[in-house]
């Protein structure tokens, strides 16, 4: 019996819904899910509304469709493999837009709602701190806020998306909205422990953080005349984030983009370590969709948000 034999029991096997050759067998895929979020084949299988032998029946189609074992037994409970935690860390983001783009669709006849989709550090250090003066002026309107799945864009169902890159995204109309050049920064805690920094030459033997890549650190010392090269070790985040919150706990310096942290900086909680901006060529894109208008109310959350980026720069 070959694998497809073996797991055809898992799907359709003809119809509307059958799989394609490369296709996982998808309620496999939501069982090992739900086990993986919730830490336990108890758990997943309560809130899928199956037995706990049925979840165990799923996660057995799925490693045999994968060929790799992806959880462990460890005493009693049930624990992540490696290669569960990867494949876990790349299936959730795909759940959560599915779940996004379903409650968005069931929520659209709620009333006067708009969505719009956000990077974390944005949301938090720039558009939630602003939002108060929009829905002052315009009580009626109900704001949806989601996460951007900044890894896979096309999947995004919000009105209007907040996009970090370099403006060109297949469907979508863009315009830029905030630059996205970086200087360099630390906490006060920092500073306290590590004494003044005057020069690029005492930055570079500090540690250093680093956000969703490592070349930009080597990029800002090269821009500041530092010759020697530059090492590329330190904690790196998956996001601005988290970032941040490396640099609130003292972890080291890293580079960010002021306009997400002046309010750090005007507390004094972050400390501005040289006005020598670098940047790399992406910004922040205020985006929507080609094929579809905007609604009035979703024109109205644009205009206000083109309108609160002129005035903060």
């Amino acid at each position: 019996m070959n694998k497809t034999e073996q797991y055809q029991d898992a799907e359709p096997a003809s119809g509307p819904l059958a799989l394609l050759p490369n296709d996982p067998p998808l309620r496999a895929v939501r069982a090992f899910e739900a086990i993986a979020r919730l830490g336990s084949v108890t758990a997943a299988a309560k809130e899928l509304a199956i037995s706990p032998s049925a979840v165990s029946h799923q996660l057995r189609l799925l490693e045999l469709f994968l060929q790799t074992p992806l959880t462990e037994r460890q005493g009693r409970n049930l624990a992540l493999r490696a290669e569960g935690r990867e494949y876990y860390r790349s299936i959730r983001s795909a759940f959560s837009v599915l779940r996004q783009a379903t409650e968005h669709v069931r929520e659209q006849s709620a009333g006067r709602q708009v969505t719009i989709s956000l990077i974390p550090l944005f949301g938090m250090g720039w558009f939630i701190p602003r939002l108060r003066g929009f829905l002052r002026e315009h009580a009626d309107i109900d704001i949806n806020v989601l996460y951007a799945n900044h890894r896979n864009y096309p999947s995004d169902a919000a009105d209007i998306s907040i996009r970090f890159g370099v403006g060109q995204w297949a469907g979508y109309r863009s315009e830029k909205l905030m630059s996205g050049r970086m200087i360099p920064v630390c906490s006060r805690d920092f500073m306290r422990l590590h004494g003044v920094i005057d020069t690029p030459e005492q930055l570079m033997a500090l540690p250093l953080l680093h956000d969703e890549e490592r070349s930009t650190w080597p990029q800002w010392f090269q821009a500041a005349g530092v010759k020697r090269p530059v090492r590329g070790t330190g904690p790196m985040f998956e996001d601005g984030l988290l970032t941040l919150a490396g640099v609130q706990a003292g972890l080291g310096c890293a580079l960010m983009r002021e306009p997400l942290i002046a309010a750090y900086l005007r507390s004094g909680e972050l400390v501005k370590l040289f006005d020598r901006p670098i940047d790399d060529g992406r910004d922040y894109y205020l985006c929507v969709r080609q094929d579809t208008e905007l609604s009035a109310e979703g024109a109205s959350l644009q205009h206000w948000l083109q309108k609160e980026a002129r005035e903060s720069v």
